[in-house]
């Protein structure tokens, strides 16, 4: 009889993060930015993603342009919406997670509520909260998308540090004020906070 050597054993669990993270050598973690518009999260985001990328460590940006025009494209800027974005970005942020990715994500998230939800989706062991602490005055300096200025007139109500509220983080992983720091200083401080966390040893 034909010997079947092209049939495999299926086995009945699903790979594992661990699995993952073994064949990525790297272990996931999900970097969280939180700060007012303009204080320079995006930046650094990309920066950092820039320098991992270059060290062979692979990552995913979420932020409010690539979920803002997919994932949560119904939802608008009430309290409602507001929360039920972040709970959607934590979640998406768990799955790759699971995928032994580096996730890191950069939005105002402006209370302390709602970054513990994030926190408990995604699991507190698994949870750095970078706080970009940049001043609002310099940030509405910068008004790099004219948004301050809209808000000032009245144009956009809710907006975050004019006419909504802002909480400081109560402990962040790590502060970053990127009117004291340049983009060099600002990685750099993150990489020695991230790289013990996520290198294979």
């Amino acid at each position: 009889m034909e010997e079947k050597n092209h049939i495999y054993p299926i086995f009945d669990r699903m790979m594992t993060r661990k699995d993952k993270e073994e064949l990525l050598g790297q272990h996931s973690v999900m970097i969280w930015f939180t700060g007012l518009s303009g204080s320079g999260k995006s930046t650094i985001a990309i920066a950092l993603e820039r320098e991992l990328h270059k060290r062979g460590l692979l990552c995913r940006i979420l932020d409010g342009d690539n979920i803002r025009s997919g994932i949560n494209n119904n939802l608008g800027f009430s309290e409602t919406d507001r929360v039920e974005n972040i709970r959607r970005i934590a979640e998406v942020s768990k799955l790759f997670l699971d995928s032994g990715i580096i996730t890191i994500a950069a939005f105002i998230s402006p209370n302390n509520d709602i970054r513990e939800m994030a926190a408990n989706i995604i699991g507190k062991d698994d949870f750095l909260e970078v706080f970009v602490s940049t001043p609002l005055e310099e940030c509405e300096k910068r008004d790099v998308k004219g948004l301050y200025a809209k808000a000032r007139r009245g144009e956009i109500q809710n907006f975050t540090g004019i006419s909504a509220p802002f909480e400081v983080p109560e402990h962040p992983a790590l502060s970053l004020d990127t009117s004291k720091l340049s983009l060099e200083e600002s990685v750099n401080r993150l990489l020695e906070m991230v790289l013990p966390k996520i290198e294979k040893k």
